[in-house]
């Protein structure tokens, strides 16, 4: 009997301006890659589905993920504004609906999405990303940028950090959508 050989090859560009930069890109495209393979027969009910009131859904953390790539790429580069996260993605900054309120319904304008509009948002936020990623060099990674936050605090991180978040973070919503497809899959099942 054959062996079975699973292969996990990231390669990085060997053009790319800075490798660093590129070799976070091929991480995020592996993730994303496998993100929408595993969400590949998700229906546009179970992209919707809530477990309760509050809690997020599958298309909320699609979309999240889209905005939150798009922002911290226009805090890397110094340009954010609500506008131009807007102009890119054509969804608002807190068009996901997160955070929501404890007993809050998903947005009224994510209900009824396909998985290929979602995927249309993440393209656009990547596409966008991947613009950006191609501009850096080693001196880009290195740039602190400094932010104030709500509370009165600053938040420090360098440009490298940045690459590092938004990697972890859809990393984090992709296992909480794997979550959801469990518990959508047996919320008949319950007694």
């Amino acid at each position: 009997m054959p062996v079975r050989v699973d292969r996990n090859i990231l390669r990085v560009p060997r053009r790319a301006r800075n490798a660093e930069a590129a070799s976070f890109l091929a991480q995020w495209n592996d993730l994303s890659q496998r993100m929408f393979g595993d969400l590949a027969n998700a229906k546009t009910a179970e992209l919707a589905w809530q477990p309760r009131r509050g809690a997020n859904t599958i298309g909320m953390l699609l979309a999240h993920n889209a905005v939150v790539e798009v922002y911290w790429m226009l805090i890397a580069t110094g340009e954010f504004s609500a506008e131009r996260l807007e102009d890119v993605l054509g969804l608002s900054m807190d068009g996901d609906g997160i955070p929501m309120p404890p007993a809050g319904e998903a947005p009224e304008h994510l209900r009824g999405r396909s998985l290929a509009w979602y995927r249309k948002l993440h393209d656009r936020a990547r596409a966008f990303a991947t613009g950006i990623l191609g501009r850096m060099d080693a001196a880009t990674l290195e740039k602190v940028v400094k932010r104030p936050r709500r509370d009165g605090t600053r938040h420090d991180s360098n440009v490298r950090w940045i690459l590092y978040h938004v990697l972890e973070h859809q990393a984090g919503h992709y296992g909480q959508m794997l979550l959801l497809r469990h518990l959508y899959a047996d919320r008949r099942k319950r007694p």
